[in-house]
């Protein structure tokens, strides 16, 4: 198992719902790719409303149904693990917005059942 803690950097991906890679979900072929790497671990949340560069608002409201609803992917990992991950984003990401920032990691491990 791998130690993560203290100072690591925390990078956001934010995609379209609809958003493929070769086909398939690009949210689910960018977990896959970040798991086959080695990486801590890796989120994805599900939006109910967003808008990006285009300022279309893309919602989950009755009245207004998205096929496009925003995605954002969460990746914690040490300053080097992340510099390898951004050839794998220029590769897999045309559009969305990517941040990074530094956090700092209090606990990292799986749960004690």
């Amino acid at each position: 198992m791998r130690v993560l803690d203290g100072e690591q950097v925390l990078v956001r991906i934010f995609i379209g719902e609809s958003s493929k890679w070769q086909g398939e979900s690009l949210r689910k072929a960018l977990l896959e790719r970040l798991k086959t790497e080695g990486f801590a671990g890796a989120t994805a949340f599900h939006a109910t409303a967003g808008f990006g560069a285009r300022s279309i608002m893309h919602t989950a409201s009755i009245l207004r149904l998205s096929e496009d609803l925003p995605v954002l992917i969460e990746v914690v990992d040490t300053k080097e693990k992340i510099n390898a991950l951004m050839p794998i984003l220029d590769e897999m990401i045309s559009g969305g917005m990517v941040t990074m920032e530094n956090v700092r990691v209090l606990k990292y491990g799986p749960r004690s059942d």
